[in-house]
């Protein structure tokens, strides 16, 4: 038994020794471990419950929007902006208030709200924004500022979408003969899309092409 007991006493003052040496860098370790473990868990409840209120106040846009409820869809397009501007829930309230404010005939209004979607948006959100803003630029005969929007870099499944509405901008420009490049490209690209079901799309495309009239 005192063998035991010695060889006990030898690990117990090894341990000590150990422990003077490392013991301050194995608890900071732990510490910052668990700090990191907590930090973790807070971010992810965090996280949820950003989504949880964004997708609660989108719920209410949607709403306002059946209703035609202008104000109050931009009331909560706003909110979402303001509190939440980095979820989806944001940028796509952006999306429908400014079909809002354009069907409305508000376009400075919907200008806005779609910069904001083309400023913050990712991903294919951000595609639509830019779209629809070149689409309510073109409305307002600021050409140069739709083209700067559709030559900005997209997903390729956008591309016969951009090339089309390019196409428009340019035949509002009197520019016939860019006009029909554009469409053209455009026709090429949606080959895919049509495929899928895209011939109705296709076709207005061909009419477009074909009010230009044949190059010269």
């Amino acid at each position: 038994m005192a063998h035991y007991d010695l060889e006990e006493q030898e690990q117990i003052d090894t341990l000590k020794t150990w422990w003077k040496m490392y013991g301050n860098l194995v608890t900071g370790v732990v510490v910052a471990a668990s700090i990191g473990v907590i930090g973790w868990q807070g971010w992810n409840w965090h996280q949820r419950s950003q989504a949880g209120q964004a997708s609660a106040i989108y719920g209410v846009l949607e709403q306002a929007a059946a209703m035609r409820d202008g104000q109050k869809v931009k009331s909560a397009a706003g909110e979402l902006a303001e509190k939440f501007g980095g979820t989806t829930y944001a940028w796509l309230g952006a999306l429908v208030a400014a079909r809002q404010s354009f069907d409305a005939g508000d376009l400075k209004t919907a200008k806005a709200q779609l910069t904001w979607a083309a400023d913050n948006a990712k991903d294919e959100v951000k595609d639509l924004a830019r779209l629809r803003l070149a689409a309510v630029l073109l409305d307002e005969k600021a050409y140069d500022e739709a083209l700067k929007q559709l030559e900005a870099g997209h997903a390729a499944a956008f591309d016969a979408r951009f090339l089309e509405l390019k196409g428009d901008v340019l035949a509002a420009q009197g520019k016939a003969p860019e006009a029909r490049a554009a469409y053209k490209a455009a026709l090429d690209k949606g080959e895919a899309r049509t495929a899928r079901g895209g011939g109705a799309g296709r076709e207005l495309l061909r009419q477009k092409l074909d009010n230009l009239g044949e190059a010269a």
